[in-house]
């Protein structure tokens, strides 16, 4: 697939913890972005930050090590495509009950193509 120039970058904060159907919500957003046919996905796990479900800070601080730490969901892909998976999120977050915040923005997409080898599976 060939994409280039301006796209949408959405992103997804959620906690770790959050699950849906016995699996990480973030998981769930991703194989469902794959299935979706969407560009790609990455998922970052955040060391400190707290949210609109909880006012207290989650940290990996060695000392205070939080079993919720913040994570980003990251999509790039057409804004047509993007907007379309957008009610599959939301699906998602409304099943396991979680909280998360969703952002979109504009993103130009300078290069967007596969390595020497395309990975299957």
């Amino acid at each position: 697939m060939k994409l280039q120039g301006e796209g949408k970058l959405l992103r997804i904060f959620l906690g770790e913890s959050d699950r849906v159907n016995h699996r990480p919500l973030y998981e769930a957003i991703v194989h469902a972005a794959r299935e979706k046919g969407l560009a790609g996905a990455t998922v970052l796990r955040g060391v400190e930050g707290y949210g609109a479900v909880s006012r207290v800070i989650h940290t990996a601080k060695i000392l205070r090590l939080s079993e919720d730490l913040p994570i980003v969901v990251e999509i790039v892909d057409t804004e047509d495509r993007i907007r379309s998976f957008l009610p599959d999120v939301e699906k998602l977050i409304e099943e396991g009950k979680c909280g998360a915040m969703i952002t979109l923005e504009k993103a130009e997409i300078i290069r967007y193509s596969a390595g020497r080898k395309e990975i299957k599976g």
